[in-house]
Parts: C-alpha cells; structure tokens; sequence
C-alpha cells in the first residue's frame, strides 16, 4: 500500500509536467530553415510560409524561412550547399534555379544534381500568351497569321530576360515557324501596361498574373501553357489543343536538402510535405495565389527535373540566350 501512495503522486506529477517537458524541448529542437531564392512578398516566399505553418505541428519542431534573394538564386544555393546535411535546412525555390538556370549560366557555382537532394515538389503553375482586347487576333492561330504577315510588329514581352515564359515564346516561334522579338521586362507589372496600351504585340506570363487582367476584359488570353487546360480559365485552350505541341511549359516550385542528407532524413521531410498538401486548408491557399498543388516523392521530383532539362535543353540552345551578357 506504501508503494501504491508514493507511485500515485508520481505519476500524476509526471503527467502533469510533460507538456511543458514536450514544449521546452519543441524550443530546443534546431528549427528547420526554409531558404528561398526570392525577396519576402515573392511568389516562392509565399509557398515557403504557407508551407512552414503546416509542417512545424507535423514535424514537432520551430519552421522558418530565410530569404536569401539576387543572382539569380546562386545566393540561395550557396547557403543551402554550406548547410550541415542534417535535415535542418532546405530550399525552396522555382524551375528557374535547378532546372533553367544551369541551361544558361557557365559559370554557376553548384550542379544541381549533385548538389541539390530532391526533396518535394510543392506546387505547379501555367504561363499564358496574351493580346490587348483590340487586337484582331482572337485565337493563337489567327496571333501566328498576323504575326507572319506583320513580322515588324510581331513582339512578345515577357517578365524578364531567361524565364520561362522568354523561352516558351522562343518555343512558339521555332513550333509555328514565325519571328518572334523578344521584349523583356523588370517584372510582370509594366509588361501588363504595356501589353494593355498596344505597346507590346503579345505577352507572355505566369497565368495568374494574366487572368485578372484577362477576367477584366482588359487583354485577352489565348492560350495556356500546360498539358491540360488551367483550373483558373478552364475555356481558355492550350497551346498542345491548338496544334502547337512543343510550346508547352510547367512552371514548379519544389523543396531540396543539401545532396549528403540521409535518405530516411530525406524520406521524412518529403512524407510531412506531401502530408501537408493533402490538407484542405493549404490547398485553398496555394489556389488563390495560382497554384496547384503537387506533393512529388523524392524520385518522382528528380524524374520531373531530367525531363524539363531535356525538354527545354534544345529550345534555349535554339534561342542563343547567354545569361552573363544580360
């Protein structure tokens, strides 16, 4: 009975202190650092917070994000590449970084297959072609006739100088056999002035900075860039519906660790991030910003990056584009 009266207390004791034992070493657990290649208010600083809040319940550990913006996401890669392969830091960035990037920069300072571990791909978005609401074109077909017979005026701006959204034009150009120029832009927001005033002939950019614009009557987009029509203009058609088959192009977002990270650490993290997308709450989320939601395995994400690399490989050598003369 003594036995009985000492281990009762004890017991309750133990109970009603492990919370605080679980909370203070929640508070000593290394917090895992999301590192992204953007300026906080970017598209990927949004993914990155979004995420974050999901996963610190899920991994019972601080989550965080460091932006490490400019060249081109070199600087993001760098910290990432000097982190210890613990699981306690990762990046999150675009295609850009681990997919363009390589194709035209020579002198990048990581390779991202051996440097970059595929964690997790988070999330995909389209691009979209787009002309002013006056212009005569209401179709890509009827665009590509008029770009042939107007070959002085047949431009196409983009957001920048070596996107995606460049290289897509360079595409549709080589795919329709029409002279596209070139106009790049600092960003989507004077493209869309532009594109809206007649200034520029066409437009291409990431759909969800079109599709308000296009919702407006203000422009009008004529096709989409994926392999089936986007969720957000599900009339619009894409560029494969219209008989352009290689300009097609899938925009990414995705999560990698440093390359030496254990595969079990790696196997972890991939499972908390697919678990998180599955929630209805991130997925509503990551919609409104234009989104879709992925969640890839490790290998899957490597398979998505092998592809994109051979697909866009020809078209930016076709474009001649050498990033270190812009």
């Amino acid at each position: 009975m003594r036995l009985h009266h000492i281990t009762t207390p004890l017991l309750a004791l133990a109970i009603a202190i492990a919370p605080a034992v679980a909370e203070k070493q929640f508070d000593r657990e290394p917090p895992l650092r999301i590192v992204v290649s953007v300026p906080a208010g970017g598209i990927s600083d949004h993914v990155a917070r979004l995420l974050a809040e999901e996963l610190q319940p899920s991994l019972s550990r601080p989550v965080i994000v460091e932006n490490k913006p400019g060249a081109g996401g070199r600087i993001a890669v760098d910290v990432l590449t000097r982190s210890a392969p613990d699981g306690s830091t990762v990046l999150l960035v675009p295609i850009i970084v681990p997919v363009i990037g390589p194709l035209v920069f020579k002198d990048l300072n990581y390779n991202p297959t051996r440097d970059l571990a595929p964690v997790s791909q988070v999330a995909t978005y389209q691009l979209a072609l787009a002309v002013a609401a006056n212009h005569p074109a209401r179709t890509l077909r009827e665009f590509v006739a008029w770009a042939k017979a107007n070959s002085r005026q047949a431009t196409f701006g983009t957001p920048a100088a070596g996107s995606l959204a460049h290289f897509l034009g360079v595409a549709l150009g080589r795919d329709s056999g029409t002279e596209l120029v070139h106009v790049p832009y600092q960003g989507a927001g004077q493209l869309e002035v532009d594109l809206i005033g007649g200034e520029v002939a066409s437009g291409i950019a990431a759909l969800a900075d079109l599709a308000p614009r296009h919702r407006e009557g203000r422009i009008r987009i004529l096709a989409t860039s994926g392999p089936e029509r986007s969720m957000l203009l599900p009339a619009v058609p894409t560029f494969r519906e219209q008989g352009f088959e290689t300009a097609e192009a899938t925009g990414w977002h995705a999560v990698y660790a440093p390359a030496a990270t254990p595969a079990q650490v790696i196997d972890r993290l991939s499972g908390a991030i697919v678990a998180a997308l599955g929630t209805p709450e991130l997925r509503a989320k990551l919609v409104a910003l234009g989104l879709e939601p992925t969640g890839t395995t490790p290998e899957q994400l490597a398979s998505i990056m092998a592809a994109d690399t051979a697909h866009w490989t020809p078209i930016i050598k076709a474009a001649g584009f050498n990033a270190s003369r812009q």
